[in-house]
């Protein structure tokens, strides 16, 4: 069996893969961050398995990455500050996490055997497309302290590969939506009012684009990326290869929610002027030549799972529809 060491697998995406790697048959160790509540984030809701280890810590402590990032067969690196509007305020905590995390876990997977790493970047770290569709080789551009700890963090991960020779992958996933999303992202935003019976749903710009992955396909491509050895040493994105506005996936979400609310903007979710990505559109060129990969679902099956989830009250009370979460 192939076992696997998850990196933020309490959160939306790690807990997803973590279910995914454990449905394919591999044996898990899933790292939940620290808290004097036994808290394991959406792991709680997931059923207990004989394949799962839970383990609590934090990738910002290098012994703790030492001690417990060995005797498994990859890594994926999920760990990480995401808000992007949480990251003008305290930049600070994005660069210990991000870059200095990541300098953790590659150096603990060096140390301990030359593990396997698939580290994983966002799309965040193109900023608005200079060209489209966006691949590999596409200028980086720190619009906000986010995206450049992520470019940060990605330049690590390679040069512990140029360096050292430590087998490593970045995976660069487009905006990932879907079950479990953190309340701060658009698309459970406008989910979640509609479902609380707000008319007027509060809302930022909708006019940048964007290339939206369901998680289910960002999972299934994270574990082709790992299990290419094809893709040793690059930056692949995980992409659809198509784009759509804000205002077109608001319509869309409320076309099948049978909706009728309004959309207004409201000034405290616009990004500054040059921090906001105005255009996402990802080529997924080199991750289906390299690694056989091609999203098996739409945006509408995708919407539709999401809605579907978040509409069980179980699921909804966990997230407060009036408050502009950053």
């Amino acid at each position: 069996m192939k076992r696997a060491f998850v990196t933020g697998a309490d959160g939306f995406i790690g807990s997803h893969l973590v279910e995914m790697l454990l449905s394919q048959g591999y044996l898990v160790k899933a790292l939940s961050q620290y808290n004097s509540f036994n808290y394991w984030g959406w792991l709680d809701d997931m059923p207990r398995h004989p394949n799962l280890e839970i383990i609590s810590g934090d990738v910002r402590d290098p012994h703790f990455c030492k001690k417990f990032i060995r005797d498994v067969d990859v890594v994926f690196h999920l760990a990480a500050l995401i808000a992007i509007p949480y990251s003008y305020v305290a930049p600070d905590s994005y660069v210990d996490t991000n870059v200095k995390g990541t300098l953790n876990v590659l150096q603990a997977a060096l140390e301990n055997g030359n593990i396997r790493v698939v580290h994983t970047s966002t799309s965040e770290v193109y900023g608005t497309a200079q060209y489209v569709p966006i691949n590999e080789k596409h200028p980086k551009q720190p619009q906000s302290p986010y995206s450049a700890s992520k470019i940060g963090a990605d330049a690590m991960a390679m040069s512990f590969y140029n360096a050292f020779s430590l087998p490593v992958t970045v995976a660069r996933p487009f905006n990932t939506y879907g079950p479990r999303q953190s309340a701060r992202a658009i698309i459970p935003t406008i989910i979640t009012q509609i479902a609380s019976g707000i008319k007027e749903i509060k809302l930022g710009d909708l006019t940048p684009t964007r290339d939206f992955n369901y998680v289910k396909d960002t999972c299934r491509g994270f574990i082709a990326l790992a299990e290419s050895s094809d893709t040793i040493g690059k930056e692949i994105n995980i992409a659809t290869n198509s784009e759509i506005s804000m205002q077109d996936c608001l319509l869309l979400i409320k076309e099948i929610m049978h909706s009728d609310v309004a959309f207004v903007t409201d000034q405290q979710r616009l990004r500054p002027g040059k921090s906001e990505v105005f255009r996402l559109w990802g080529d997924n060129t080199l991750i289906r030549e390299l690694a056989g990969f091609k999203p098996a679902y739409t945006l509408q099956q995708g919407l539709t799972e999401t809605i579907e989830w978040l509409l069980k009250p179980e699921n909804l009370k966990k997230y407060k529809a009036d408050i502009y979460n950053v």
